[in-house]
């Protein structure tokens, strides 16, 4: 259970620099609210940054409670906090909102409602979360210190199951994506983060997917490439152990895969991650698409001539219709399933038309996206 995440939490939550803080200069973001209970508190509002917390405004409350505090917009998701003593209420700025908060002290880390940001109310969600793990934590950790290890580790290990499927996988452009996975509990006086990629390979697939989301819309930014680092570091030092210690060359542009656990049109959980070894066509799709027919026919042909060397393709309906989708996938031979959880979009955010494609070698990496296959059929014959 003994996690280094000192060096990972300090790449999760940068301060940027005062130039990127006004590149938006003139239009401001605002947080607003009370707290009640807390006359006389001294109530901070602190930017999260890479280099720690800083210090952004302050106020003494009075009997109301109210404050105001605001800011200069930024063009990437940034990370604040209200703090009195330890109470801490985690705030996702995105653009120029305002965000209202009615707390109540000195139980406002968990008593109180945020108005005006769904990001925040899924912030506050997860904060919560994270607040009812660290607790049950503790317990084991009081009431069985002989087996506390084991059963923490099965408590991390489902939240991270809940947290990555109904968050991070769902939509990992969102702000509250990227403040998931730097969650952390305290295990006496020790920081534990909950997806760790220097421990689990498993963990760096989530950053993965953020990564690449973020990539897509917040280009250049310096929480986007700090992603992008922690991921391939994490890679890097999963094959190293992979390779006993021996030193790999890591490719940027080799990411591994995010799993996607879906029901193909039998019933049965197919897992993309089950496939290494093989070269993987992966492919979302709509059925009811034009030009889907035609399409089709081009990956029999593409199937036919490669699946007896090597090549599988999973692919993905994204149709709204299941039932249209089984009578359309009913003779294919490869792997079709059914994404009506959201999952897909660690794959398709933010495209507009299908199919979308990638190429996954035999080591379960991907190494063209959609933008970087030209002919696939070339392609499909490089990898194999």
């Amino acid at each position: 259970m003994k996690h280094n995440i000192g060096n990972i939490l300090a790449a999760g939550y940068a301060i940027v620099g005062l130039a990127a803080l006004a590149s938006c200069a003139g239009e401001k973001f605002h947080v607003t609210g009370s707290i009640a209970n807390a006359k006389d508190s001294l109530l901070y509002f602190e930017h999260n940054g890479l280099d720690g917390f800083s210090t952004v405004d302050s106020v003494k409350l009075d009997e109301k409670g109210s404050f105001s505090f605001s800011g200069d917009k930024v063009d990437n998701p940034e990370f604040y906090r209200l703090r009195i003593a330890g109470q801490i209420i985690n705030i996702g700025i995105d653009s120029t909102e305002t965000v209202d908060v009615k707390a109540t002290y000195p139980q406002m880390a968990t008593d109180y409602t945020v108005k005006g940001s769904s990001e925040n109310e899924k912030i506050k969600e997860l904060a919560l979360k994270q607040i009812d793990l660290q607790a049950r934590c503790q317990s084991i950790l009081a009431e069985r210190p002989d087996i506390a290890d084991s059963i923490i580790t099965v408590l991390m290990n489902d939240y991270k199951q809940d947290v990555s499927r109904n968050y991070i996988f769902k939509e990992p452009m969102r702000a509250y994506s990227y403040f998931a996975l730097f969650q952390y509990i305290v295990i006496g006086n020790q920081a534990h983060l909950i997806f760790d990629p220097s421990r689990d390979a498993a963990d760096n697939k989530v950053f993965g997917a953020v990564a690449t989301s973020w990539d897509t819309y917040y280009p250049g930014s310096k929480r986007t490439q700090n992603l992008h680092n922690i991921t391939i570091k994490g890679m890097k030092d999963e094959r190293i152990v992979k390779a006993q210690n021996k030193p790999v060359e890591i490719e940027a542009k080799e990411l591994g895969v995010v799993d996607l656990p879906l029901r193909d049109n039998k019933g049965v959980e197919r897992h993309l991650t089950d496939l290494k070894g093989k070269v993987v066509l992966l492919d979302f799709h709509v059925f009811a698409a034009k030009g889907s027919t035609e399409y089709i026919m081009h990956l029999r042909d593409l199937y036919n001539k490669y699946h007896d060397r090597g090549l599988e393709i999973y692919m993905v309906s994204l149709d709204d219709n299941a039932h249209f989708w089984k009578e359309q996938v009913a003779n294919l031979p490869w792997i079709n399933v059914y994404d009506d959880t959201g999952i897909s979009q660690a794959y398709t955010a933010p495209a507009q038309t299908v199919p979308i494609i990638y190429l996954i070698d035999r080591g379960n990496n991907i190494v063209k996206n959609p933008s970087q296959i030209k002919n696939l059929d070339e392609e499909i014959e490089r990898l194999l």
